[in-house]
């Protein structure tokens, strides 16, 4: 408040002039009583009412609001392969051929590989000659005898008929009377050597004649006795006939001539064809084991993947491995490593497996591209859990859309399982929920702009969002921060300051990250 004294007051009364010294006095002492007031306003303007105005600006608040919450369970996850195997071949040998690369995409049947068949080659060429051999076999014992075969058979058991009709009949009257002519010119031949003999004998005796001469003569008697002895002799099995032995054999032969032709007119046994026909069966089975073995060095996909290593190179010699080995001894000696589409795998924890189910989508954030969001779908939920530091977990698997193949084998990522909506539901942010000795619970913009504690019963917690069941009517104002001084304390529970963490924060679902759980 100022007053202006550069002009004059005129007033009606004429005071006396000897007043004029106590006018001028008062006038002073309430000019400055004037200033000392508003000096004083002016400090209490300063000092009470712009600080409660700055704090009132600093106060930061938020009005209690209704929202529908979708409900998730999250986890820490791993991309893998559903499939990995390490690709060898059945049986030892040398790589021939790779027509792959590490990274390469193939598809179920591609051919990857060849090994070397040198061998399996000389051994098909064999088998393959057997079977013609055995399928020759068969076509005969199915065809029969051939009607040359039948007609020389029935010609070998005529000629064994009519011999045995030779034997049984005897010898003939001619055959005898030659018998006899041979026997008396024999004998005749007989006669002359005995006369020569003596004349000879009596030539000698008078010296006209040589001792050899007559031993000549002697000789020639001797041979011509021994043909009469044996034209007796032919005369006598002539006379006495055949002997029951030679009709013996003689039938004997008739009849195997006789069953062999029978055997060629009834044609092959059936035993025989079954035999021939197992035999074609062994020599096919034969071929075929040589042809698989050969069909083994051709190396194929069992599945459509990307090959994610190579461990050998063409003229390696390489083994059979077990598919899932991963150790140096067992790749070492394989061909390559090959692995189908990519998965999620999560560990979700004991509290929160309940809440998944087969064919629930899941959403996937991986740390690689931030704000790139993948989808999927629960595809498979471990029926035995595991324990790892005393954390009981469930191994859950999902599926992964990721046409681009941006996510790789190994990679870490979030993993959120939505399991539902809650609709409708009373929220406050969480950075307002505060725990206290007496409870959980938020403070609220009481009469003359003072906090006050108000105890509440929490939910579930999503997007910063905490679930209030009970404790607030909806129409309240939450603190989320304080005027300096004014914070409340904590609590020796290690209750959490306004602004910093919600004592209703979700619990992670599975490997310590916080996320969003259903209560």
């Amino acid at each position: 408040m100022k007053l202006d004294t550069s002009k004059t007051v005129e007033s009606p009364v004429m005071a006396p002039e000897p007043k004029k010294p106590r006018q001028y006095n008062w006038l002073s002492w309430l000019l400055i009583l004037g200033l000392l007031g508003g000096i004083g306003y002016a400090i209490y303007y300063q000092v009470t009412v712009v600080p409660r105005q700055e704090a009132r600006r600093r106060m930061v608040t938020q009005p209690v609001q209704r929202q529908n919450l979708a409900i998730a369970v999250t986890a820490n996850g791993t991309i893998k392969p559903e499939r990995s195997i390490n690709v060898s071949p059945k049986n030892s040998g040398i790589l021939k051929q790779l027509l792959v690369k590490e990274g390469d995409s193939v598809k179920q049947g591609q051919i990857l590989a060849y090994m070397d068949d040198t061998d399996l080659q000389g051994n098909l060429t064999q088998a393959q000659g057997q079977v013609a051999q055995a399928q020759a076999n068969l076509q005969k014992a199915q065809a029969g005898n051939r009607p040359q075969d039948i007609a020389q058979a029935q010609a070998q058991l005529n000629e064994a008929q009519a011999n045995l009709r030779k034997v049984e009949a005897g010898n003939r009257p001619q055959d005898i009377g030659q018998a006899q002519a041979r026997l008396r010119s024999a004998q005749a031949t007989l006669n002359q050597a005995e006369d020569d003999l003596r004349r000879n004998q009596q030539l000698y005796s008078s010296g006209a004649i040589a001792l050899q001469v007559v031993n000549q003569s002697r000789a020639a008697r001797d041979t011509a006795q021994a043909q009469v002895n044996e034209a007796q002799q032919a005369l006598s099995l002539q006379q006495a006939g055949s002997r029951q032995e030679d009709i013996q054999q003689a039938r004997a032969t008739v009849q195997q001539r006789q069953q062999a032709l029978d055997l060629l007119k009834a044609g092959t046994r059936q035993e025989d064809i079954q035999a021939a026909r197992a035999q074609v069966t062994s020599a096919r089975g034969a071929l075929q084991d040589i042809q698989a073995q050969i069909n083994n060095t051709i190396i194929r996909a069992p599945f459509a993947g990307v090959v994610t290593q190579k461990f050998a190179d063409p003229g390696a010699f390489v083994t059979p491995t077990t598919s899932g080995s991963a150790v140096s001894s067992a790749t070492s000696s394989s061909i390559l490593a090959l692995a189908s589409t990519n998965q999620v795998v999560a560990n979700v924890s004991e509290s929160n497996i309940s809440k998944i189910r087969l064919g629930q989508k899941v959403t996937i954030k991986a740390d690689a591209y931030p704000g790139r969001v993948f989808e999927g779908q629960v595809i498979q939920i471990a029926a035995q859990a595991t324990v790892e530091q005393n954390v009981t977990s469930f191994q859950v698997k999902a599926s992964l859309s990721d046409p681009q193949n941006l996510l790789r084998s190994g990679m870490n990522v979030d993993v959120e399982f939505q399991v539902g909506q809650l609709e409708n539901a009373l929220v406050v942010p969480t950075a307002s929920v505060v725990r206290r000795e007496n409870g959980t619970g938020v403070y609220v913009l009481g009469a003359n702009d003072q906090p006050r504690f108000t105890r509440i019963e929490t939910g579930v917690t999503v997007n910063n969002f905490t679930e209030v069941k009970s404790g607030l009517s909806g129409n309240e104002k939450v603190m989320l921060s304080f005027p300096p001084g004014s914070r409340p304390q904590s609590t020796p529970r290690g209750g959490v300051f306004p602004g910093v963490g919600g004592g209703g924060g979700r619990q992670g679902g599975g490997g310590g990250r916080s996320g969003g759980n259903a209560p």
